[in-house]
């Protein structure tokens, strides 16, 4: 999994099936991604741009998470995504998102 910051470096991140993509963030030290309320979606700070290529592989975000979404600091996105409500699966290998600039 690749995580791009916000000026620009990337971060390859070794993922565990099942984990949410906030978790292998946090676990691997990824800075940018907050994740204040530890994955309960009941923040933003996990906000991430998935890639163009794997949009349709991770899926539309739910109700909750378009609210929380709407109330993101950063620029949303088409590909918007909580990092936190992205299960990691084995279809999901290499995948790419963008920590936006303005996390809390």
């Amino acid at each position: 999994m690749i995580f791009v910051g916000s000026d620009g470096p990337e971060y390859t991140v070794d993922a565990t099936v099942g984990d949410s993509v906030m978790t292998a963030a946090v676990k691997n030290g990824v800075p940018g991604i907050v994740a204040e309320c530890g994955g309960n979606q009941s923040c933003a700070t996990c906000h991430v741009w998935v890639r163009e290529e794997f949009a349709s592989l991770v899926g539309p975000p739910g109700e909750m998470e378009e609210d929380l979404l709407d109330l993101a600091v950063a620029e949303r996105r088409d590909t918007s995504r909580l990092s936190c409500q992205i299960r990691v699966t084995q279809e999901l290998a290499g995948l790419t998102v963008e920590i936006p600039p303005e996390q809390p």
